[in-house]
């Protein structure tokens, strides 16, 4: 069974499903677009499309206070999007799980499975 884990700086509320594009869907703030490109490219390497699907997507991460915590499943939608457009596989053959929160330097860990053989 195929695995990935990924680390990248969580950038903000910008990257939340409820800030990342602005009314009506039309533009996607500049913020948001770095972190989907950057996620994008980190994971391309690792051909995922060749994965057996569905593929468990899960988000960890450490946020300066409880405060600042978003709540993972907000993180969802750009995760998945990132997902799709770097490696071609439709979001809808991935389930999300939220991952463990902690508190420190901001940063999340997305880590991606292929389905067992089970």
């Amino acid at each position: 069974m195929k695995e990935v884990t990924v680390k990248i700086q969580y950038p903000g509320s910008v990257i939340s499903c409820n800030h990342f594009k602005y009314k009506g869907g039309i533009y996607t703030k500049p913020g948001a677009k770095d972190f989907m490109a950057e996620l994008g490219w980190m994971l391309k390497q690792y051909h995922i499309e060749d994965w057996k699907l569905p593929l468990s997507v899960t988000c960890s991460g450490r946020f300066r206070d409880k405060r600042s915590t978003p709540d993972l499943s907000n993180l969802a939608k750009i995760c998945l999007d990132s997902i799709e457009e770097a490696c071609d596989v439709n979001d809808r053959h991935m389930r999300w799980h939220d991952g463990d929160i902690t508190y420190g330097e901001p940063t999340l860990w997305i880590t991606i499975k292929e389905q067992s053989n089970d």
